[in-house]
Parts: C-alpha cells; sequence; structure tokens
C-alpha cells in the first residue's frame, strides 16, 4: 500500500511512542530543498527560518513523550547534499529534540542495505524508494518487514555514534 499526502502525514503524526529513520541515501533530490541547497553551495548564510516547520512538528513529538531519531548512514567523502545537511539540517533536527547518529560505511557496510525506512512503535514500517538520482519515487507501507527493520535499527544503532561525536572528528 502506498502512502501520500495527507495519509502519510496521518500515519506518520499518529505514532505513539517511537519513530525512526534508517537515511541512507547519498543525495536526495528534494524540489523544496533546492534552493537552499544551491545558497549553501554558493557559501551563503543559512536563512534563519530554515527547517522551521520540522523543527515544530518535532518539538511537538517530543513534548507528548514520543521520541524521534534516525541513524544517517554515510560514506567518506561526504556527497555534497551531505555536507548540507550536517552543516545546515542535522544541527537544528538535534536542537529540536530529534536524536541522530552516523553510521560511517566508507571501510564496512555492517550488512545494512542502502533502502531508507521508517519504522513507528518497533511495528509498522514505510520504505522510502528513491531513484539513483535521489528523487522520491513513493512511500510503501510495508509491515511485514518490521522484524527485518528491528534487526536492521539494532545494527545500525550498534555501529553509529551521536552526530556531535562524528564531526568532531570527521570535521
Amino acid at each position: 500500500m502506498l502512502l501520500d499526502g495527507d495519509q502519510w502525514r496521518r500515519h506518520f503524526d499518529g505514532y505513539r511512542h517511537d519513530a525512526f529513520r534508517l537515511e541512507a541515501q547519498p543525495v536526495y533530490t528534494m524540489p523544496r530543498e533546492a534552493e537552499n541547497l544551491a545558497r549553501f553551495l554558493r557559501g551563503e548564510p543559512k536563512p534563519a527560518d530554515h527547517n522551521a516547520a520540522w523543527h515544530a512538528r518535532v518539538r511537538g513529538f517530543v513534548s507528548s513523550g514520543r521520541t524521534i531519531g534516525r541513524v544517517r548512514v554515510v560514506r567518506q567523502p561526504l556527497t555534497d547534499y551531505q555536507r548540507y545537511q550536517f552543516a545546515w539540517g542535522i544541527p537544528g533536527n538535534i536542537a529540536a529534540g530529534e536524536d541522530i547518529r552516523v553510521l560511517d560505511a566508507t571501510e564496512q557496510d555492517y550488512g545494512i542495505p542502502l533502502q531508507d525506512w521508517w519504522m513507528f512503535d518497533d511495528s509498522s514500517v514505510v520504505r522510502l524508494n528513491f531513484r539513483p538520482d535521489g528523487t522520491q519515487i513513493n512511500r510503501e507501507l510495508a509491515d511485514a518487514q518490521a522484524a527485518e527493520c528491528r534487526e536492521l535499527r539494532r545494527l545500525a544503532l550498534a555501529h553509529a555514534v551521536p552526530f556531535a561525536a562524528y564531526v568532531k572528528v570527521h570535521g
């Protein structure tokens, strides 16, 4: 079953305890981010309201007692998009309450495939499917993969480090 628009938003916002994302694509081609990515690459300052809507959502999740986090899989050297995320995106997401960790798969992939997904409350999985250029194709409900994704989450968290620790070492 594909989730789109309001159906996706309701599914996402309806989680009760925890939301976790495995974020594995080296680049995301998202029209709403194109101008900010271009600004970043030109060396311009980050807009004060960058990612404000997401930050408000994260603060709402956290203030209601829910957790939200992700593991960002990277390989060195970072792509331009990953550098943009590290400089403009992730720090604000963490300040809003998201737990973000980095898994560097440059030397070893730990058996974690390059497939993005969200898992909600340890039972509902939504696969995020992308084209090779990072353009999202769709979001697919895949609850039958919950056990596999719980194991992948365990592996990712076991080998990931907090974002601040990663950037301290890797700049």
